[in-house]
């Protein structure tokens, strides 16, 4: 039986972070078994944000592939790419553009939100307001059947649907509507306890080494309430409590879970417990990053082969795509 192609992409803005590992990598990975994988690093994407500042981005695009294999995802298993070697994104983002209605993109829920989330950029532009149509162009040229996506994201993916369902409309069926696959995510937020993101200087990173994730870890909002180790705590609002769900076994997240509502056990012991579990969970990814810094040629070999198979599947799209607008 043929499997179902998915596609899912990532903006190169910089390292990745435990959001990023758990929001997205961790589904990535295990879905490779079960569907026709394209995963693409969203280098032209990023430059919606970015674009006064491209430089770091190509850079990025390394780091991101490496911490892509770390994890887990597989060349042999997926393909993996980059969005801007492959040109015939852009020719059908330039089609799609022309169909697609303006109130369409003004409408989309996330554009005034990330306009004031990232209000020391101006992001009055045309590109950025037409995101959403790259997007489209991004998902529809693989055919994919669907994009995985936490359930915040499904307002994007029925976007790219009436886009495709508008160009069959117009020129004759040739893309399916894909389908968001939802995928469950852990609770996760910064140090903060605000949304984990590289802007909010609130983030755990992936590469991080132990002794920088301790010093991270110590600076985690606790329970608000609790102002001495002699008062009992509430787990339940702790957000290092969130991580010990997620890096400690579980008769230690008991243990903590009981000693803290007894003030038994101090935030700062609590932090450094899980500190420390967090820095053996990473440890395997850490070490295959390693392998993978020390062989750049054989990143760019991976990066080079998806390439090529991701552009063979556009190149047969686009000519399709050619035929059907009779140009």
């Amino acid at each position: 039986m043929e499997k179902k192609r998915i596609l899912s992409g990532m903006r190169p803005t910089g390292p990745l972070h435990l959001g990023n590992l758990h929001g997205a990598l961790a589904n990535w990975v295990n879905m490779q078994d079960e569907y026709d994988c394209f995963f693409f690093i969203a280098d032209w994407h990023a430059l919606t944000s970015d674009y006064e500042a491209p430089g770091a981005i190509s850079g990025y695009v390394k780091e991101m592939m490496i911490d892509w294999l770390s994890v887990g995802l597989s060349p042999e298993k997926s393909t993996l790419f980059v969005q801007s070697h492959m040109k015939e994104h852009a020719e059908l983002y330039l089609i799609l553009s022309m169909i697609t209605p303006v109130p369409w993109l003004e409408r989309n829920p996330t554009y005034k939100e990330q306009i004031i989330q990232l209000a020391n950029k101006d992001l009055s532009t045309f590109g950025f307001l037409g995101y959403p149509v790259l997007q489209a162009a991004d998902i529809i040229i693989y055919k994919a059947h669907g994009v995985p996506v936490g359930v915040d994201q499904v307002p994007h993916i029925e976007i790219t649907r009436e886009i495709a369902r508008r160009f069959n409309h117009l020129y004759g069926n040739l893309f399916p509507e894909p389908k968001a696959i939802l995928t469950e995510t852990p609770k996760i937020l910064g140090i903060d306890r605000r949304k984990m993101s590289k802007s909010y200087n609130n983030a755990i990173y992936m590469s991080d080494n132990p002794d920088k994730i301790s010093e991270t870890v110590a600076r985690m909002v606790t329970d608000p309430q609790r102002a001495r180790k002699s008062d009992p705590g509430n787990p339940d609002v702790c957000n290092v409590y969130e991580f010990h769900k997620l890096y400690s076994e579980d008769k230690t997240v008991k243990d903590v879970n009981a000693r803290c509502r007894a003030a038994k056990i101090g935030c700062v012991e609590c932090k450094q417990i899980m500190a420390g579990n967090l820095a053996k969970f990473l440890e395997p990814i850490r070490e295959k990053r390693a392998y993978y810094e020390s062989r750049p040629d054989l990143v760019n070999d991976i990066i080079n082969t998806g390439d090529e198979k991701a552009g063979k599947v556009v190149q047969q799209t686009m000519e399709e795509v050619r035929t059907a607008i009779k140009m």
